[in-house]
């Protein structure tokens, strides 16, 4: 099937409500900032910019009026302590923006802004985004249901992420895949078989290889790969049930191969149910924090009606429970979703614990 016909067009923003407002500001989510998506929007011009084979990275270095560029920069710089550091205005003097981005590329529209030390030439990244409540609870949802946390902070109509460091994936399946030992290819068949179930779980989309990273992490005497969604654009909003798993789209061919030719099958239930294991517990160890989110969420516009109700018919086939043809939301698909990992998760466990018991008697 054709990304073409497994997405729709076009994903519309949706506003923050009042409930998800009061939950950001409870979590220290929401901060005010002094620049807004909007004034990045006044730039005078672009240049393209080209990676190092000189193809087209789908982003244009944009550049401002002298007038607005001294503005711009302190409030950027300003931005980068509330985000990374206390906020003060102490480490502003030893910060440069090298370069404010704009990605023409997808529905986010965001900017990338480079930030140096002068110090040490010491760089990083964070971005620019537009508010859109369904991005915020995918970021919300990684930050609680993945191994990894995020920084993001949210204020009227702006989004600001901290970047997400890895290789690209369809950088990394292109020139390093070819070049990784035969046990490394194994141990990425298993991270994707892995990276494949969560976002199935937590109903995150449209994870094609450029929507993640790859991220090596050095283990004693060899190098681990782990696997990081970086675009949260996608959360809870398509109806088709493959869209929340990346083994469907085109661009991983080479990691669902890999997965086929590295593992058998019962290697891959076994991850899977780790995964689902994992998911489960960190629900639970997520305590009020994600009962709240959920509780907003049920209650939320973050969809379509058709995507709805084709979600949760695919969901009710895949699992035969009653209560997804009840769904009116999709925030209602994605908690129910999630209790349905918890629950199975808690039954196995108590099978476990009785059929030890009977051991021991």
């Amino acid at each position: 099937m054709s990304d073409e016909k497994l997405m729709s067009k076009k994903k519309p923003a949706y506003p923050v409500s009042s409930n998800l407002d009061a939950y950001l500001e409870h979590y220290n989510r929401k901060m005010k900032i002094p620049i807004f998506y909007e004034d990045l929007l006044r730039f005078a011009g672009s240049v393209v910019v080209y990676d190092s084979d000189d193809n087209d990275t789908l982003w244009v270095r944009v550049y401002y009026s002298e007038f607005d560029r001294a503005e711009i920069d302190l409030s950027l710089k300003k931005v980068y302590s509330i985000l990374l550091s206390d906020g003060g205005d102490n480490i502003i003097q030893y910060l440069n923006i090298d370069a404010v981005d704009f990605c023409t590329f997808g529905n986010s529209k965001p900017f990338r802004i480079k930030v140096r030390n002068i110090l040490n030439d010491n760089f990083t990244y964070f971005y620019i985004k537009k508010t859109d409540a369904s991005r915020i609870y995918g970021l919300e949802l990684e930050h609680m249901l993945s191994p990894y946390n995020l920084n993001f902070l949210v204020y009227k109509d702006t989004l600001i992420e901290e970047h997400i460091s890895g290789i690209p994936g369809d950088v990394f399946i292109k020139d390093m895949l070819p070049k990784c030992t035969e046990s490394e290819k194994a141990q990425l068949a298993k991270e994707f078989v892995k990276f494949n179930e969560r976002c199935m779980i937590r109903l995150l989309g449209d994870m094609r290889s450029y929507n993640y990273v790859i991220v090596p992490v050095h283990d004693f005497d060899h190098v681990v790969y782990r696997i990081r969604a970086i675009d949260f654009d996608q959360q809870c909003f398509e109806g088709k049930l493959k869209v929340y798993r990346p083994q469907f789209f085109k661009e991983n061919f080479q990691m669902v191969e890999l997965v086929r030719k590295k593992l058998l099958v019962s290697s891959v239930d076994q991850y899977k149910l780790e995964e689902r294991s994992i998911v489960a517990k960190r629900i639970k160890s997520s305590g009020n924090r994600i009962k709240k989110l959920r509780s907003i969420c049920k209650k939320d516009t973050i969809s379509t009606p058709e995507n709805i109700k084709l979600l949760r018919k695919e969901i009710y086939e895949l699992t035969l429970d009653m209560q997804f043809k009840k769904c009116r939301k999709m925030g209602r698909v994605l908690d129910l979703a999630l209790d349905f990992v918890k629950r199975n998760y808690e039954d196995v466990s108590m099978k476990q614990i009785m059929e030890n018991r009977i051991k021991i008697d």
